[in-house]
């Protein structure tokens, strides 16, 4: 067997193994790898860490089937309706870094904890300005959701890294993508089977799931004992930006992938919320849901697979990568020709997701391992502030692009896809295992 670790590794993937102290348990207990066997309390770690993200998804994707009925009920423009996704996306993505240094000095849990806890509180504002009337009062209120996500599914990111390690880490990892996507494959159908109610239910009902999450963060996660003094924040900028500079070339690729997926995907959706319901298609209500889910379904599913195959294999990670950027691409160049067929341009925009469900949960085992747990908070904070800003420009630019024509919007993502992919291919060249 080849000892890696004695071995010189590439720039881009420089070891940690050796600067990195071993694992503490929750009981104090020094565990350089957590077991790797499917345990009862494992399984419920499993699930508890999944809680976060499909929370997270579920406070925004939750509200796409329903931006057309907000713009008729408050008499908002399509780019107002829109500004209800980005607003939050944007602010969260901008205050991630600030909570991943907090959670790398403090401790994940508690910056967890609180989070949701607001998290929830101000989707029921947003709910009190949706029975009001109060475009303001709901953008306020997405705002304050937007700073409180920003310490829910990064810093569960961060956690895996810290609690796990190799194939164990790689398969939380896929998990927690799938939770993602999983979120986004029922947010759809449940926002439309809420709307059924009343249009402004789901700013009611996603606290409940809000309140779930956090019970079980409570109760069934250990964060493992820091054993280091917390970094102080000059040397700890240092430290990040040293990382960037030894690693950056594939790093900021990898950011730059991360957030393109998050981009189209939601753009996609936004998309497909607005024209469903028109010439040709004319679907709408939980009809609508169901197909905003299929393309999610692809996504959620190849996610998971991903990430319990990967373990660690830098070569699979590489191949796996290309792949989905390249199915990405000839998709969504397809889909040019094509979207005005239904059945064959869900088909596409499903192969497009599968691409993205090889692509994810990879950047995610890759950025995760390539730091000490000192800075993980931080460089996992960066990562998933470019994914929310991404998801930020997505429903504004595609309805920006979709006022010239349905053709430019794929023309466009799909050039943007082919530049992801040669960036890709040439930058991020991981070693045989990643560590």
């Amino acid at each position: 067997m080849e000892n890696t670790k004695s071995r010189k590794l590439p720039i881009s993937f420089q070891s940690d193994m050796e600067d990195a102290e071993p694992q503490v348990g929750a009981d104090g207990g020094k565990e350089s790898n957590r077991p790797e066997s499917g345990s009862k309390g494992r399984t419920l770690e499993f699930l508890a860490i999944a809680t976060v993200p499909m929370v997270l998804v579920l406070g925004n994707s939750m509200l796409v089937p329903i931006l057309p009925d907000m713009q008729q009920q408050l008499g908002i423009t399509q780019f107002q309706s829109s500004l209800v996704i980005t607003l939050f996306s944007l602010a969260a993505g901008l205050f991630i870094p600030v909570i991943g240094y907090l959670s790398d000095r403090f401790g994940r849990k508690k910056i967890m904890i609180p989070s949701l806890i607001v998290y929830g509180a101000a989707g029921i504002l947003a709910g009190f300005g949706a029975v009001w009337k109060s475009y303001s009062l709901i953008i306020a209120a997405r705002a304050i959701q937007g700073l409180a996500a920003a310490g829910t599914a990064p810093i569960a990111m961060a956690l895996v890294g810290d609690m796990y390690k190799g194939g164990t880490e790689s398969k939380a990892l896929g998990l927690t993508e799938a939770s993602n996507g999983a979120g986004k494959v029922v947010s759809p159908i449940l926002g439309s089977l809420l709307a059924l109610i009343v249009w402004y239910a789901a700013f009611f009902a996603f606290p409940l799931f809000c309140a779930l999450s956090l019970v079980a963060v409570i109760w069934l996660i250990k964060e493992p004992k820091q054993e280091k003094q917390p970094p102080k924040l000059k040397p700890y900028i240092h430290g990040v930006l040293d990382t960037l500079k030894k690693k950056g070339r594939w790093l900021i690729t990898s950011f730059f992938a991360g957030s393109l997926g998050l981009f189209i995907l939601f753009g996609v959706l936004f998309y497909l919320s607005n024209v469903l319901e028109k010439e040709p298609y004319l679907i709408d209500g939980v009809m609508k849901g169901f197909v905003l889910a299929i393309p999610l379904l692809g996504m959620v599913t190849t996610s998971y697979v991903t990430g319990s195959v990967i373990k660690k294999n830098g070569i699979l990670m590489r191949w796996l990568m290309n792949i989905g950027l390249i199915l990405m691409t000839v998709s969504l160049a397809a889909a040019i020709f094509f979207f005005r067929n239904l059945y064959v341009f869900i088909s596409l925009l499903t192969i497009s997701s599968i691409g993205t469900g090889l692509l994810l949960p990879c950047l995610n085992t890759m950025i995760t391992g390539s730091v000490t747990k000192e800075e993980r908070g931080m460089i996992t904070s960066l990562y998933s502030s470019l994914r929310f800003l991404g998801v930020a420009a997505g429903p504004p630019l595609f309805g920006w692009l979709m006022d010239i024509s349905d053709q430019t919007v794929f023309i466009t993502v799909s050039s943007l896809s082919l530049i992801a992919l040669g960036l890709v291919f040439f930058m991020i060249k991981p070693d045989r295992q990643v560590n």
